[in-house]
């Protein structure tokens, strides 16, 4: 039996944050499951960056269905788990069940991979206290807020948790966060 991985998201989770990862990791012969609030079809959205925009622009993006309720996640039948980004971020991480899922990866030292601003959600699960991070670079201020050391680099490795700024980072994610899965949940 493959080792499952969990992916925590929602609407508005950036498109690719999402789907790089779950068929990559799909790819490398591990089951991949995407929680979110509920059951049902997800709305993803595209972030693109345009000239003489101050920030990003947002286009609506693929749909995926999600395949649990975050309530009836038990961390404990996962071996890691991946957070993408997007504007997802910013209302999952006042979900306690999304908390709560967060805090057993952690609290277990399970590979945690979270990209973009993902890492909103570990912040508030009260795991990044000490940590080295990266995120999308906006969110230096919050990472420092969490009690986390921030570097804007393509991947940060601290242990078991494995940041990137953004999509544009997704092969360096990877290849690191493949690194620590294979060493903490080698396929059988």
């Amino acid at each position: 039996m493959a080792a499952k991985i969990l992916i925590v998201t929602g609407d508005a989770a950036e498109s690719l944050e999402v789907l790089y990862p779950y068929q990559r990791l799909r790819e490398e012969g591990y089951e991949v499951h995407i929680a979110a609030p509920s059951v049902k079809k997800l709305r993803f959205v595209v972030h693109d960056f345009e000239e003489g925009f101050d920030t990003y622009t947002e286009k609506p993006g693929y749909t995926w269905p999600a395949d649990i309720a975050f309530a009836d996640v038990v961390p404990e039948q996962y071996a890691a788990v991946v957070v993408p980004g997007g504007r997802a971020p910013e209302y999952l991480r006042n979900d306690p069940d999304v908390r709560r899922i967060l805090a057993a990866f952690a609290g277990a030292d399970k590979p945690i991979a979270q990209i973009c601003h993902g890492p909103l959600i570990t912040a508030a699960s009260g795991a990044l206290d000490g940590r080295r991070v990266t995120a999308y670079p906006a969110l230096e201020p919050d990472m420092r807020a969490a009690g986390a050391g921030f570097e804007d680099s393509e991947a940060v490795v601290d242990g078991t948790l494995v940041s990137a700024r953004a999509w544009p980072d997704h092969s360096a994610w990877m290849r690191e966060f493949l690194t620590v899965l294979r060493a903490k949940a080698p396929l059988a």
